[in-house]
């Protein structure tokens, strides 16, 4: 069986042939995890082996392969913005907090994404609530709503550039 099909309840399957390689790359990961939290000792490798097996068959049942694939570029760019955002909110935030001058405005902004719900959803508001100034609060009629220390500012906006970036990075499919 080469391909992929679709299981009883409409996923993705993903044909034997190709887990393997999945498989091999999660596994590698693992591997070069545990090197760098337990060390190389030879002693370990029983344990070892048992773990990369047990963390591999456990991330292929609950991050099943799919077909987006991931762009290193994409990512290296979204990390990039990820870190100018952070330092740009951090400062801004920073000058808020410390001179009782700067107005602030908080309030909630509901933001509609188009990301489905789930692991995209969440993966998409751990990124934003990273960044000073925003806090993923809640969902309300399928928009996320976040707290925001001054909602006159483009939130929405800075928003849909984050999403873009992240689907550029992480699900070009």
């Amino acid at each position: 069986m080469t391909g992929s099909s679709v299981d009883r309840h409409g996923r993705a399957a993903v044909a034997v042939g190709q887990l393997w390689p999945v498989a091999a790359t999660r596994a590698a990961l693992f591997l070069c995890l545990w090197l760098v939290l337990a060390g190389a000792h030879p002693g370990d490798l029983p344990a070892a082996a048992v773990a990369i097996a047990a963390a591999t068959w456990t991330s292929l049942h609950l991050l099943e392969p799919g077909k987006s694939r991931r762009s290193p570029r994409a990512i290296v760019r979204l990390a990039l913005l990820f870190l100018y955002h952070s330092v740009v909110a951090g400062a801004e935030v920073a000058g808020r907090a410390l001179n009782p001058r700067m107005r602030l405005n908080p309030g909630f902004v509901a933001y509609p994404t188009r990301l489905s719900r789930g692991v995209r959803q969440n993966v998409f508001t751990t990124l934003t609530s990273l960044l000073p100034g925003t806090v993923p609060a809640g969902e309300e009629n399928g928009q996320i709503i976040y707290h925001c220390l001054d909602v006159e500012q483009p939130i929405v906006s800075d928003l849909a550039a984050e999403e873009a970036a992240l689907v550029r990075a992480l699900y070009n499919d």
